[in-house]
């Protein structure tokens, strides 16, 4: 029961974000240039890099070394709509060592205080909106990838799994264990 109210929430606070931040673009059948790629899904994907870790500035970092990563190895590159799901799970590798780097150089600091998104955005989710991206804040890196891929990034679970690097059964039970910790942290007074 907890569990489903969590999951509506966090649905409904990363759904209202997508919506906020227009549709995802369609593909085109002709094939695409790096340059097309980086105009259509650069600022979704600093948006998704914001989503987990906490900061505009190392998000778009984030996004510009993977869309590097994708120049170096454009010429390997089989299938030009690969390219997407390449850059994608870039993003999350690259928060992921961003997170990794910032435990180690302090030890385990809680995410950042600073909102991810700006103040006008902030101010146009409800409260409850506010509360759940507080909560998100608060998950672990793998409990927060899973359900910002999921809820924001509107991806399956075997797109998650890919993206992640993890099986679908971990996906599963790591987002179900994400919904349950978010509950409670949204239950706890701050």
């Amino acid at each position: 029961m907890l569990e489903g109210n969590a999951e509506r929430s966090v649905e409904a606070t990363l759904g209202q974000l997508r919506v906020m931040d227009g549709p995802a673009p369609v593909q085109t059948p002709a094939p695409l240039t790096l340059e097309d790629l980086y105009r259509q899904h650069r600022m979704r994907l600093v948006r998704l890099a914001i989503l987990l870790v906490d900061e505009p500035a190392t998000a778009e970092d984030v996004v510009q070394e993977a869309f590097t990563g994708l120049h170096r190895n454009w010429g390997r590159l089989r299938d030009a709509a690969a390219a997407v799901g390449y850059l994608r799970t870039a993003v999350v590798n690259g928060s992921r060592s961003v997170l990794r780097r910032r435990k180690t150089a302090r030890e385990y600091v809680p995410p950042h205080a600073v909102n991810a998104r700006s103040a006008e955005s902030l101010a146009m989710l409800s409260s409850e909106h506010q509360a759940v991206v507080s909560a998100l804040s608060k998950l672990p890196p793998r409990q927060r990838e899973v359900l910002v891929l999921r809820y924001y990034g509107g991806l399956s679970e075997a797109e998650i799994s890919e993206a992640a690097g993890i099986s679908k059964g971990t996906v599963k039970s790591t987002a179900s264990r994400a919904l349950e910790a978010l509950q409670k942290a949204m239950q706890t007074p701050q």
